[in-house]
C-alpha cells in the first residue's frame, strides 16, 4: 500500500521536510489512539489479581522512515502495529523528541484506558527507536508515582543558571 498525498510528494521534490513543526494531525491523533486501543485489547482491565500479565514495560517503536509505530512486550514480542501516516520519512532531527511530548500528551488523554490494563502495576510505555535503543520513558502507570516528562522541564536550566546569576549579583 502506498500512502502519500499530492502536496507532501511536491514538497519532497523540492527537498522540504514534511510538517516542520510536527503538529499532530487530527487523523494522526486518530490512529495513536486506535493503537493504544489495541495494546488494551490484549490486555484487558481484570476481574481479578489472578488476571494480571506480569509485564514491567510495554515497548512502544517508532521508525522514522516508515512511520510505523508498534508495541512489544518484555520479550520482544509483538502486541500490535499500526502505520503513521504523518510520520513517513519524516527527515526532522527533533523526530524522536517530538513523537515523545506528542505519545506523553495522548497517553496522558488516555489515561483511564492506559492505567488500566490487565499488567500488574507499576508498568510503564517506554519509547524506543528502530534500533531497539531506550529513548525514555513516556508513561509509569502506578498508583502512587507520576513521571514528569522532558517537556515540562524544558528550559529548567536556563532558569536556575538565570536566577543564580541574579542572586550572585545581589550580593
Amino acid at each position: 500500500m502506498y500512502l502519500c498525498n499530492t502536496n507532501q510528494a511536491e514538497g519532497k521534490a523540492r527537498g522540504e521536510t514534511k510538517n516542520e513543526n510536527m503538529e499532530m494531525t487530527e487523523q494522526t491523533i486518530q490512529q495513536v489512539e486506535r493503537f493504544l486501543r489495541k495494546v488494551a485489547q490484549k490486555f484487558p482491565a481484570p476481574t481479578t489479581d489472578d488476571e494480571t500479565s506480569m509485564l514491567t514495560d510495554i515497548h512502544v517503536r517508532v521508525t522514522q522512515d516508515s512511520g510505523e509505530l508498534l508495541a512489544f512486550d518484555d520479550d520482544d514480542n509483538e502486541i500490535t502495529r499500526c502505520v503513521v501516516e504523518q510520520w513517513i520519512d519524516n527527515k526532522d532531527e527533533n523526530f524522536y523528541d517530538e513523537i515523545a511530548k506528542q505519545l506523553r500528551d495522548l497517553l496522558r488523554k488516555n489515561a483511564a484506558l492506559v492505567d488500566n490494563l490487565g499488567i500488574l502495576k507499576p508498568y510503564s510505555f517506554v519509547l524506543e527507536d528502530d534500533d531497539k535503543e531506550n529513548l525514555g520513558e513516556l508513561y509509569l502507570a502506578d498508583d502512587d508515582t507520576i513521571i514528569v516528562g522532558g517537556d515540562l522541564m524544558e528550559g529548567l536550566d536556563n532558569d536556575l543558571d538565570d536566577f543564580l546569576d541574579n542572586l550572585l549579583k545581589e550580593q
